[in-house]
Parts: structure tokens; C-alpha cells; sequence
């Protein structure tokens, strides 16, 4: 059941404006094409699991966070937590993966792929 595409694809574009990277370079890291992104990014496509996975990996997010928002994966009890590292403008994209990984390791949970 997919659902919220327009949120997911406002989710990738604050992450990546966040991250201060390009449309394009986004897409580059994460291997998908620049339109595909775009359309992505104003909810026009339902991207794949493994297209999600690979926009999260180059942006340094949980992948399941974006699994989440698309509607392929239920919420968790505790996603807050990630949203709110994720969010925080002080931290680098690496002390926002290491926290992230700390608080998982903590509740139980899976360590990002570096």
C-alpha cells in the first residue's frame, strides 16, 4: 500500500535541502536520473523500496523513515527520535548517522550500511 507520495517527496526535498545538496548531485549519489528525482521530489512517481534505499543512503537518512512516509512500512513506536536527529540543523550528516545508529543499537534496531 503506497501512500503519501506528495509528503515523501517533501520529506527527500527538505532532507536534501537540508544536506545543502543540488537536485542534481542528490540524484548522481543516489543513481537515479535528475527528472526522476524532480518528479519524486513533487510527488508525481511512487518510487521503488530500492530507490528509496538509495536516495536515503545519499542523504545520510534512515531508510526506513522514507519507507514510512511512501506507506511500505508501518511506524514504529519511537520514529521521533531519528526525525528529530535527522532535523537538527547543529549536527553534521555524520554525527546525525553515528547518533542515529547509537539510538538503534540502544532500542534494538538495525545499524545504517556506511
Amino acid at each position: 500500500m503506497r501512500q503519501n507520495v506528495p509528503e515523501l517527496g517533501s520529506f527527500i526535498r527538505e532532507q536534501r535541502e537540508r544536506s545543502a545538496m543540488s537536485l542534481r548531485k542528490l540524484a548522481d549519489r543516489a543513481g537515479i536520473s535528475n527528472p526522476y528525482l524532480s518528479q519524486i521530489e513533487r510527488g508525481l512517481r511512487h518510487p521503488s523500496a530500492e530507490i528509496l534505499k538509495s536516495i536515503s543512503r545519499a542523504l545520510s537518512i534512515s531508510a526506513e523513515s522514507l519507507y514510512e512516509r511512501a506507506g511500505l512500512l508501518e511506524g514504529r513506536a519511537t520514529p521521533d527520535v531519528e526525525r528529530a536527529i535527522t532535523a537538527d540543523p547543529t549536527l553534521s550528516e555524520r554525527q546525525k548517522q553515528a547518533l542515529t545508529e547509537i539510538y538503534r543499537s540502544f532500542i534494538g534496531g538495525e545499524e545504517t550500511e556506511a
